[in-house]
């Protein structure tokens, strides 16, 4: 998983709230647990005029000119602004992956669902929670270009204009993503450990391990 210490990058404004993960990813798209390649069927029905499909071609298919991230003042954007409840509905971990594929790094909104918000941790990327005023503030700001600066370390966002705005994040998911730890690695922190448990089990219970 990769790190997270300090961010900055252009916001894509997605003004919309209760965004549930139906409209993140299409059920259709659930089949594959490769967990890369998700990023071109992002918000599928919003992004684009035809259904999609898995393994379809998403360069020859034709987009939703209104659609926010189809904009050419967007492309790039590795923040997502957005309203309340960002996430909602079934707790598909293909979401965050979509979104990190795609390239998004954080999401800012005034709430999250939140099997969503932990599957965010779990997949490097960073969810902050403000004020449903913060972000309407943030998004009465916007302009072609905006950036945002995000500092995990000392849990602050930078506007363009120099403003500091804090965010709260529980320290044991900061310590995380600062390190890019998943489940997986973290649990590898204490490989020595298990190993040593395993060496010590199998003398106690050798019959456990006799096909290992």
């Amino acid at each position: 998983m990769k790190a997270f210490t300090q961010l900055t990058a252009l916001v894509a404004p997605l003004d919309r709230a209760n965004i549930d993960t139906d409209a993140i990813i299409p059920k259709q798209f659930l089949k594959s647990i490769r967990r890369a390649g998700f990023g071109p069927y992002l918000f599928d029905e919003w992004r684009y005029l035809d259904k999609g499909e898995p393994d379809m071609d998403c360069s020859q298919r034709p987009l939703n000119p209104d659609f926010i991230l189809n904009q050419p003042q967007y492309q790039g954007a590795q923040i997502l602004l957005t309203r309340e409840n960002f996430g909602c509905g079934s707790s598909r971990e293909h979401a965050p992956w979509a979104l990190e594929d795609f390239g998004f790094r954080a999401i800012i909104a005034p709430g999250f669902a939140d099997i969503f918000y932990n599957n965010c941790f779990k997949n490097g990327i960073l969810p902050i929670v403000l004020s449903a005023d913060a972000v309407d503030r943030l998004f009465k700001q916007m302009r072609e270009g905006y950036q945002l600066t995000i500092d995990l370390q000392t849990r602050t966002i930078t506007t363009p204009d120099g403003q500091n705005m804090d965010f709260n994040i529980d320290e044991d998911r900061r310590y995380r993503l600062l390190n890019g730890l998943d489940d997986i690695a973290l649990s590898l922190l204490h490989a020595d450990k298990i190993k040593a448990y395993e060496a010590e089990r199998s003398k106690r219970a050798p019959w456990l391990f006799k096909d290992a």
